[in-house]
């Protein structure tokens, strides 16, 4: 059993993409984290399912793609063709949630739920069997470089408890000022994908701080 590293792609420079695509692989990073905002569901607008294409084209790590937008169905099929392997959206959005799951994994990605700071783990729960991916926000979803909401770590052990009873195979993803002083106690509460943005691209040493964050986090294991 390891963990795995996600960049937030949010931090990287977005005039430089490809140095940062070439310094987070160099780094051996697993996944690049890709935050898609639609200034509607969260006070804040990013970039779309064209930034994800240009990615797409200058790497082969798996991108995992968090929409924090009101209408996530309306761009399954977009952001599948861009490249997107995973596409995770927000458990408090409107709809049929399992029929929103259904319609990922049917366009070929995998699927991924989100749970705002004020949402219980437990509303995760009937989803879970279908899930490759269960995201737990640890700042309010919007901005990047917001400080660790500790106490979100519990709803990743009641995750990963649900997870062994059901016999899922779910990752469980923590997003939000994550690095090298709190990633073994977000491992420890079953934490297996660590988002870090600033934490990975401050300084401009990518390889030196992704290698203290993966330290950081497999001495909980």
């Amino acid at each position: 059993m390891s963990i795995k590293i996600a960049p937030s792609f949010l931090a990287a420079d977005l005039s430089n993409l490809e140095r940062d695509i070439r310094a987070v692989e160099d780094a051996g990073v697993e996944y690049i984290h890709l935050d898609v905002m639609d200034g509607h569901f969260v006070p804040n607008i990013s970039f779309g399912a064209i930034v994800v294409d240009a990615i797409r084209k200058h790497t082969d790590l798996f991108l995992d793609v968090h929409l924090m937008i009101t209408d996530p169905g309306a761009y399954i099929q977009s952001f599948a063709d861009s490249g997107a392997d995973l596409f995770n959206f927000h458990q408090e959005v409107e709809g049929d949630l399992s029929a929103l799951i259904d319609q990922v994994r049917d366009a070929g990605m995998k699927t991924g739920l989100t749970i705002k700071p004020a949402t219980g783990a437990d509303t995760l729960f009937p989803y879970l069997k279908d899930l490759d991916l269960a995201l737990v926000m640890s700042v309010e979803p919007g901005f990047g470089g917001q400080s660790f909401m500790a106490d979100m770590l519990p709803k990743a052990t009641e995750l990963q408890i649900e997870i062994a009873r059901i016999g899922s195979k779910t990752e469980i993803e923590i997003d939000g000022g994550i690095g090298p002083q709190n990633a073994a106690d977000a491992v420890a509460a079953g934490v297996r994908v660590l988002v870090a943005g600033s934490s990975t691209f401050k300084d401009g040493n990518i390889v030196g701080n992704v290698k203290a964050i993966r330290e950081a986090g497999l001495s909980a294991l």
